[in-house]
C-alpha cells in the first residue's frame, strides 16, 4: 500500500460558516500517525481565524472516527529512533489536542465508527461530541500491556463517573454510542442516518450566537474544572470584564436593546440577532 502524503492525511472543506475537518486515513481506520498529527495542527491553525469559519466539526473519512494512534508509525517506528523522536512525536500529537481544547471557535466531534485510545484526546478537545448509536468507544491499551496513556485515562476520569471510568480503563471492553452517552463520554448519541443532520443543526445554532461570548464561555467552563466555587466566581467576574474588551459590552447592550425596546427575542428561548452589531 502506497503511503499517503502528509498533506493528504487531513481533509477539510468550508461551507456556510462550518469547517468540516476529517481524519483522512480511511485505509487505516484513521489511525493518527506523526504525519497526520503535524498536518492536523496546520489545518486547525489555518482555519482558526478565518472570517468564513464560525464552527469547526471534526469527523472521519470511511468507517471510523479514529482508531487511535498508529501502532506501526507512531509507536514502533518512532521508538526505534530513540527518546528524542518519541518526545517529538508526543509533542506533535499533544500539541494539536491542546490547540483544539482552547480553540477560538466552537468545536463539535462528529463520531461514527471507531473512537479508540488516543482518539480520546481530540474527543475531549472538542466542546460538543455527537456520536452515532452504533459508534464504538474503547480503551484497549490494557489488552496489549500498557495503560491508556496520551491523556486517555484522564479523559475517562474527567468525563465519566469514577466507577465507570475505572471499569472502562481496566477491562478493555468497548462501549456503544448510546452507552458512551449514558456514561458521559459524549453529549448525545443519535441513529447513524441522523448524525450529520444533528451536528449541522447544532452548528447552525452556534453560528447565530456571539462569537466572543462563545469563546469566553467555553474557556470558562474548562478552566473552572479544578477551581473552588469562590475561585470560579472570581474567574467569571474577571472573564466577563475581559470579554467587554473584545466586544462583549456592545453585544450585551445590543441584546438588551432588542429585548427591551424591540421585543424581538426572548433570552430564555432564542438568541439575539448578532448581525445587528455595529449597525448603530
Amino acid at each position: 500500500m502506497t503511503a499517503r502524503p502528509e498533506q493528504e492525511t487531513v481533509a477539510f472543506d468550508v461551507a456556510d460558516g462550518i469547517a468540516w475537518v476529517r481524519f483522512n486515513r480511511p485505509e487505516k481506520r484513521n489511525c493518527m500517525s506523526p504525519k497526520l498529527n503535524r498536518q492536523m495542527l496546520r489545518v486547525l491553525e489555518a482555519l482558526e481565524f478565518r472570517e468564513d469559519v464560525k464552527v469547526l466539526v471534526l469527523a472521519g473519512e470511511g468507517d471510523a472516527w479514529t482508531a487511535g494512534m498508529d501502532l506501526q508509525e507512531y509507536f514502533r517506528e518512532t521508538e526505534e529512533q530513540g527518546l528524542g523522536a518519541i518526545r517529538k512525536s508526543q509533542r506533535e500529537s499533544y500539541g494539536w489536542f491542546e490547540r483544539l481544547r482552547w480553540y477560538e471557535k466552537p468545536t463539535i466531534a462528529m463520531i461514527d465508527g471507531w473512537c479508540f485510545g488516543g482518539g480520546y484526546g481530540p474527543l475531549f478537545g472538542c466542546d460538543i461530541a455527537i456520536a452515532s448509536d452504533d459508534a464504538t468507544f474503547g480503551l484497549s491499551e490494557i489488552n496489549w500491556g500498557i495503560l491508556p496513556g496520551g491523556g486517555a485515562s484522564k479523559v475517562a476520569q474527567e468525563l465519566m463517573p469514577f466507577r465507570k471510568a475505572m471499569y472502562h480503563a481496566m477491562m478493555g471492553e468497548n462501549l456503544s454510542g448510546k452507552q458512551a452517552e449514558a456514561q458521559g463520554l459524549v453529549t448525545e448519541a443519535v441513529p447513524s442516518v441522523q448524525l450529520k443532520a444533528r451536528v449541522t443543526e447544532i452548528a447552525e445554532a452556534l453560528k447565530k450566537k456571539d462569537g466572543a461570548a462563545l469563546r469566553a464561555t467555553k474557556w470558562a467552563v474548562r478552566r473552572m474544572v479544578d477551581m473552588t466555587y469562590d475561585n470560579a466566581l472570581d474567574y467569571q467576574i474577571r472573564a466577563q470584564e475581559a470579554l467587554h474588551s473584545f466586544g462583549g459590552a456592545a453585544a450585551r447592550k445590543e441584546a438588551t436593546r432588542q429585548f427591551l425596546d424591540e421585543k424581538s427575542f426572548k433570552p430564555g428561548l432564542e438568541t439575539f440577532d448578532a448581525g445587528k452589531l455595529g449597525e448603530r
